[in-house]
């Protein structure tokens, strides 16, 4: 969970860099920010996008004087906590307002009155904590297969949980989907782009991350990275979206200033 204000306009906007996570964006009070992808589309306000969100390197985010939360859940508990099913989130953000209702403007219009972002974090915690309650989790036979994947960083062979589970390639990708929002294969790939990239920024050379990451050569993470941002290993790792990442920078407990801001942009927590 991150904190982030743009106190002026986002010059040339922010690349959004995908990431194995469902994003949930909490707008607070009267602030205002719009996501637009390559097509043209555009979401504007509280939102939530399905893993894998911004790939292709065409989604960027647009704002002045905006002020939001960011919460990246889990696949595995973001359908239940949200109340959407993950597939529907795979081909664009949604607005919040389509999700929740009346609930979504009450969320907004109270992140605003809390005076501090830690009593923010705080009632979002509480938030979805209590849309978790009683509800269904996914199939323990999907989950399963996605901690796999995430423990072996994207490198797992997907024939191979189907064997392990005693399930054909078409169920296993069929129910996967229905529970993570993508397919087991494309969960993996995007997995281990993650891995990778945040290996980039952390500094390592893109010859080290192909050979760590599980990669045939370095040719092929470059393909990967482009088809995932639009751009190279060496020019993603100076990408603000991930500059103001914790898993990049780690103990970055304090306000961000990145290169692209003016002014500045701040991440909080």
């Amino acid at each position: 969970m991150a904190g982030f204000h743009v106190p002026g306009p986002l010059a040339g906007g922010l690349r959004v860099v995908p990431h194995p996570a469902v994003t949930l964006i909490l707008e607070i009070g009267a602030s205002a920010s719009t996501v637009e992808d390559g097509a043209g589309r555009r979401c504007g306000g509280s939102l939530v996008a399905g893993p894998g969100f911004g790939s292709g390197g065409g989604v960027r985010a647009w704002g002045e004087h905006a002020r939001c939360v960011q919460v990246r859940l889990s696949p595995l508990v973001a359908g239940t906590a949200l109340g959407v099913c993950p597939a529907d989130l795979a081909d664009s953000p949604v607005s919040l307002d389509d999700v929740w209702g009346r609930e979504a403007a009450r969320v907004r219009e109270r992140l605003g009155e809390l005076p501090s972002w830690q009593d923010r974090f705080a009632f979002t915690d509480a938030l979805l904590a209590r849309r978790l309650q009683g509800r269904s989790p996914v199939d323990p036979a999907v989950a399963w297969a996605w901690k796999r994947i995430v423990a072996g960083r994207g490198t797992v062979r997907v024939d191979h949980l189907a064997d392990e589970l005693g399930w054909s390639r078409k169920r296993l990708w069929s129910r996967f989907r229905a529970g993570i929002g993508i397919p087991p294969k494309s969960a993996a790939k995007l997995v281990r782009f993650d891995h990778a990239v945040h290996c980039l920024v952390a500094g390592e050379s893109p010859a080290r991350v192909a050979a760590d990451s599980g990669y045939h050569d370095q040719p092929h993470l470059h393909r990967d990275v482009m088809e995932f941002t639009g751009t190279t290993p060496v020019t993603v790792s100076g990408e603000p979206f991930l500059t103001v990442d914790e898993r990049a920078w780690p103990g970055a407990g304090q306000p961000v200033r990145p290169r692209f801001a003016a002014p500045p942009y701040e991440r909080v927590r």
